[in-house]
This record gives structure tokens, sequence and C-alpha cells, in this order.
């Protein structure tokens, strides 16, 4: 069943339930139905009738329209017209006769006012907690997907220029690399521009995306890098956030390669049925780079959305000593 249709039986279900009630308290109730015909069951029946339409006026209408836009005065004395209405129109409906000495009319209406001023709020503080927590949802909702968009804003450009100085770098050498570096380049862009916007994309897009990224990196520094990299497992039928894993792997070029230091880099990927775990470890190289580029802040942003996506899904350890930077991420695949 979808979320709809969910939802209707939930609202169906609670408006069953709400009608039961005037029947199960019935202070007349029998075996034989005969409380159906008294009056005092009549309006306890009649008053949680018209309840109902007024939870939805005031769920979808009173609650948006006056609460939220912070305008309570009008707000409240809508809803204590409404009670006004709700209350009498019982009373003229079915009209109360059966008064003595011992009930007269005003212990009578003293009474009916008490019990349905209860029921109404009921009615009313739910419909009003109801509303406000969805509210609250889904402002969380939109501030979570806000974030999203501004964490990937930062992200896809920065993957974008270092492949280009990629390039670049093998244009000025005029190496035979340079034109099936374009190709992954373009295979690379054509996924970010395509797949990044996507809450999940297929595990297999993403492993093709690391590759050709290491493959270009490969190409760009050649031999001089000690170079590990094992990819296992089935990829297939599997979906992971996009862009989610690529910052620890080039964390690792941008920190960990230098021509004239002993440059290592080890990668492995293990895909499980259900889970994937990522290991990048590098050694700690001097690398010549802007204040801009030592902030960590694309390692810092991942580590923020994983907090979003994977919350309670996800372990990350970094380890950072002196002469090592390494990650371990085992995250839940959908």
């Amino acid at each position: 069943m979808n979320k709809r249709t969910n939802q209707f039986i939930v609202h169906l279900l609670g408006v069953l339930i709400f009608l039961a009630l005037p029947i199960i308290f019935s202070p007349d109730l029998s075996l034989d139905f005969d409380f159906i015909r008294a009056k005092g069951f009549q309006r306890d029946f009649l008053f949680s009738i018209i309840l109902i339409p007024f939870f939805y006026l005031n769920y979808f209408l009173l609650i948006p329209k006056w609460y939220f836009q912070k305008k309570y005065y009008l707000f409240f004395s809508i809803a204590f017209i409404c009670f006004a209405l709700i209350f009498f129109l019982p009373l003229v409906l079915i009209p109360s006769t059966n008064f003595n000495a011992n009930n007269t009319f005003d212990a009578f209406f003293i009474r009916e006012i008490k019990i349905r001023l209860f029921q109404f709020l009921i009615v009313f503080v739910f419909s009003l907690m109801l509303k406000t927590n969805i509210r609250l949802k889904e402002s969380e909702k939109e501030k979570l997907d806000a974030e999203l968009a501004y964490l990937k804003a930062q992200i896809n450009p920065h993957f974008l220029f270092n492949t280009l100085n990629s390039i670049y770098s093998l244009a000025i050498v005029q190496s035979d690399n340079v034109a099936s570096s374009i190709v992954k380049l373009s295979n690379m862009m054509r996924y970010v521009l395509s797949e990044s916007s996507n809450d999940y994309v297929r595990l297999e897009k993403e492993i093709e995306y690391i590759q050709n990224f290491i493959e270009l990196q490969q190409i760009r520094f050649g031999s001089f890098i000690q170079f590990e990299c094992t990819i296992t497992g089935d990829h297939k039928n599997k979906s992971i956030a996009p862009l989610i894993l690529i910052t620890f792997i080039e964390n690792a070029y941008k920190h960990g390669v230098n021509a004239e230091d002993n440059s290592i880099i080890k990668i492995q990927i293990d895909t499980t049925e259900n889970q994937l775990f990522l290991f990048v470890k590098n050694n700690k190289v001097f690398v010549q780079r802007s204040k801009e580029s030592e902030s960590g802040v694309g390692v810092e942003n991942t580590k923020n959305r994983l907090q979003m996506i994977y919350p309670g899904k996800h372990k990350l350890q970094i380890d950072n000593t002196e002469k090592e930077y390494s990650v371990s991420l085992t995250l839940d695949l959908k």
C-alpha cells in the first residue's frame, strides 16, 4: 500500500473509533439497542458527528491559514464561534424536555456545556498538535534538502576544477594520454551534471566515476606513486548517495603525492550484500598548497552529508598520525 492509502485507512479507523465512543460510554447502553432512541444518546452521537468535519476544518484551513500565520486572535475567535455552533446545533435539533425539580434547565445546560467543551478541546488540541508536528517534520526536511543542495554545490565544482588541472598538466607535456583523459573527464562531468542532484544513484555508476577519477590521476602522476587499488563485490542492484566516497579518495591524492617524496596511496572498496566498506590510506608528504586547500572543506562536507543521509547507518573512522592519514568507512546500502 502507498502512503496515501495508509493515511486514508488510519483516518477512517480514527473516525470509526471516535464515533464508537458515544455508544460504548452511553449510560443508556443495553443489549437490545433501545438506547438509540434516547434523546441524550442522539445528542451525544450528533455532537460527535459534527466534531469530525470541525477536526478537518481546523486541520486543513484554520491552523495553516491563521495559527501558522500568527493570527492568534482571529484563530481562537473562529474556534470559539465553531464551538458555539457545534454546541447549540444538537440542542436545537434534539431538544430535551425532561426537566423536574432535581433537573432544571440551568443544571442541564451547565452539565452539557462542561461535557461538550471537554470533548471539543480534545479534538481541537489533537488536530493542533498533529498539524504542528507534521509542520515541524516538513520544516526539518526542507532544511535538510537545502543543506544537501548547498553541500553538493560546494563539492561538484571542486571535483571538476581538480580534474581540469590534471588535463592541463598532461597537455603541457604533450602526453599521448590527453585524448583518453578528455573522454574520462567527459564521463565524469556527465555523471556529476546528470546524477549528483539525485538523492541516490546506482552504485555501479558511482564506482565507475571513482575508477575514471583514479585512472585519470594515475595517468597524470605516473609511476612515482606506489599505488594499490582493489575494488571487489557485486555493485548491481544497489544504490548510494552520489559523490559520498570520492572526497576521501581525492583527499589522498591532494595530500599524499609529491614527485620528490615516497608517495604511497592505498584504496580498497569492498561491497557485500547490503554494506560497502571503503578504506583509503596515504602517507604524508610535503605539498605546496594554498590556505583554502588546507581547510579540509571537502572532508567536512562529506562528514556532514553522511550524518544527514545515513544517520545511524554508517561508521566513519579517520586516523591522522604524523606520517599517515587513513579513512575507514562502512555504510549500509539501499
